[in-house]
């Protein structure tokens, strides 16, 4: 079973490479944002709790993400790994997945696949998506927040799987389909 992570600043096409790395490897693209929309579009207790705190460009408590990530994981069937999108995003959070991976006799995540662009083009991206796809949760306000987090508390995974010699990055500056061309290369030398 192969663990990836996908990790990069907001706006680094996360989503995008995601989609395509799922269906080429049948992993369970496990995106906890879009898990997290879809119980605010359902109105759940969960949902109504993230809402508040997302459109501020927050993030949930770790304990939170990582029941979400948990249940995920236990409830898929016939997928080949998983691809994690948008977790961890705090060192606590890495901690907790390797803790629950080895409790499940793996030796934690395979790789954290770190897509990492100019935060100028972050902010084009971002705005652009937030036109096309109508989401209120991609202001200017609350994409300055979510650059303050990423830099205060989610970069810090990075060097949490670099110590572990898990961390490669990869230069999304570059067109979709080169930036997945390079993620491929990569993964095909884990596998």
């Amino acid at each position: 079973m192969l663990y990836l992570a996908l990790f990069g600043p907001p706006g680094a096409g996360k989503g995008t490479q995601a989609k395509k790395i799922a269906a080429k490897y049948h992993l369970y693209h496990l995106s906890t944002g879009d898990i997290l929309r879809t119980e605010i579009a359902n109105g759940s207790t969960l949902g109504h709790l993230a809402a508040g705190i997302i459109n501020r460009g927050e993030l949930l408590s770790d304990e939170v993400v990582m029941a979400l990530v948990e249940h995920a994981i236990e409830t898929s069937v016939g997928v080949e790994g998983f691809l994690l999108d948008g977790f961890p995003r705090t060192v606590k959070q890495a901690k907790l997945l390797d803790d629950y991976l080895h409790a499940h006799d793996k030796q934690g995540l395979d790789a954290l696949l770190s897509i990492e662009v100019d935060r100028d083009e972050l902010t084009r991206r971002m705005l652009k998506r937030a036109a096309v796809e109508g989401r209120v949760d991609d202001t200017e306000e609350v994409i300055r927040n979510r650059f303050a987090e990423y830099e205060m508390k989610t970069k810090q995974v990075a060097n949490y799987y670099l110590g572990q010699g898990k961390c490669l990055v990869v230069d999304g500056d570059r067109s979709v389909e080169e930036v997945f061309q390079t993620l491929v290369g990569i993964i095909d030398g884990l596998i």
